[in-house]
């Protein structure tokens, strides 16, 4: 079988190296890649959002299935225009509409609403309705939750303690703060609680496979200080939830969703990330994405045991109910190195070391990186190499992963040394 799997991060790197591994597949084309994706396959000089020339690519190459990483393109509608196609390949995600899920947090609620899926208490606000804004603001106890609408990059949530600043800040989202993705601001109770991922994957047709689960690190500071950044790393498995959890989980959430995607005529055919957040012990949504978590897949992807290109090839043709999902039972964790100045300004350029020696039982995932005319390894972003490691308990996976996250050298670079600490104090406590 011949894949095409779109995107450039992290992600899609752990993906390339899952597919990577399976019989089925013949050749793996990585679009447009980084400079680790080629290790897996080949990289490809395409935009996933010029539709066009991935088109004529994959008829030009006899791709097969069309896995798409990150949710631009999913929310411009890569889906829809290669259904219009006949022949056309299999494509690895939701439609347009699916799509909206994350493409429109507001969209995000109302089917969450519609379904009696557990979420935050909210309302959404534009600027002819900004003064009802801030009176449902001064409904809300501090601290206060602002979510632009449409997509912006992981940076269009603000969570703000005062109300003055939180009213301020509704009118300069308003205003354009986010271009048109703050059009719209979802304004919405804070729910305090420990948060997780879960990842599922769909066929559309009532067939699910909840995937391992996984706890990832936003901040850039240890303590969980400073600003949110992509991901500073994450852990699989998650000591809280556990089989009570998840059966909450699966059961109040999972099934609502997929089956208010199929009764609302919807077509999703991929994964599905669900943000969720344990509230004295009750799951509830934070949000939806259309795709799997960065760098949840970084950990995620070292848990699956069974083949991924079947599964894969399941959900797409719709048909996933009978296939099987196996977990590898040991843990997996990744510590996520950085440029300096990350998430603000950072250099690019850097020439990196240390990349190409992982120790046995650990991964180096590469994100922001390239390679230089000579064949240098260089950054090229702020989130540079995810260190993922397998381990038999949870503190030696974090002994590996941060062995590797110091291996890696770069000017600059930076790594949280405190990532999982908060799991292992809870698996302590039992």
């Amino acid at each position: 079988m011949n894949i095409l799997l779109l995107g450039s991060g992290g992600r899609e790197c752990a993906i390339a190296w899952k597919l990577a591994q399976s019989p089925e597949l013949d050749r793996l084309y990585i679009a447009p890649g980084n400079g680790g994706t080629h290790k897996y396959g080949e990289n490809v000089a395409l935009s996933p959002l010029d539709f066009d020339a991935v088109a004529k690519f994959a008829s030009e190459h006899d791709v097969d299935m069309i896995v798409v990483g990150n949710e631009d393109p999913l929310v411009a509608g890569i889906y829809d225009y290669f259904d219009a196609i006949p022949g056309s390949p299999l494509i690895v995600g939701p439609s347009k509409t699916g799509a909206a899920l994350e493409g429109s947090k507001d969209f995000a609620k109302q089917f969450m609403a519609r379904h009696s899926i557990p979420t935050a208490a909210y309302r959404s606000f534009t600027a002819d309705t900004v003064a009802e804004g801030e009176e449902f603001l001064a409904t809300l106890r501090p601290p206060y939750v602002l979510k632009a609408d449409g997509l912006a990059a992981g940076k269009g949530v603000l969570i703000i303690d005062s109300y003055e600043e939180a009213c301020r800040s509704l009118r300069e989202m308003l205003g354009g703060m986010f271009g048109k993705s703050s059009a719209t601001v979802v304004v919405e109770e804070f729910l305090k609680g420990i948060e997780c991922s879960v990842f599922v994957l769909t066929d559309g047709n009532g067939g699910y496979r909840i995937l391992p689960v996984a706890k990832d690190y936003k901040r850039i500071g240890e303590g969980d200080t400073g600003p949110n950044t992509g991901g500073m790393g994450a852990v699989s498995p998650v000591a809280f939830a556990d089989k009570e959890f998840m059966h909450k989980v699966e059961e109040r959430i999972v099934k609502p969703t997929v089956k208010g995607l199929a009764e609302e005529g919807i077509v999703y055919r991929g994964f599905i990330f669900l943000g969720l957040i344990s509230v004295e012990g009750e799951p509830m949504v934070i949000e939806y994405n259309v795709r799997m978590g960065d760098p949840e897949t970084e950990v995620v992807m070292l848990r699956i045991a069974s083949d991924l290109v079947p599964l894969l090839k399941a959900a797409a043709e719709g048909n996933l109910s009978d296939m099987p999902l196996d977990e590898d039972p040991r843990y997996a964790t990744t510590v996520m190195v950085v440029s300096g100045g990350y998430p603000g300004d950072y250099p690019k350029g850097k020439a990196i070391s240390g990349a190409d020696s992982a120790e046995e039982g650990s991964v180096y995932f590469h994100a922001g990186t390239k390679l230089g005319a000579d064949g240098t390894l260089l950054t090229s972003g702020g989130r540079v190499i995810a260190c993922s490691a397998y381990g038999k308990d949870l503190n030696e996976a974090l002994a590996a992963s941060f062995r590797g996250a110091g291996a890696v050298g770069f000017e600059g670079k930076y790594f949280r040394r405190d990532i999982g600490a908060d799991l292992r104090a809870i698996e302590e406590a039992k």
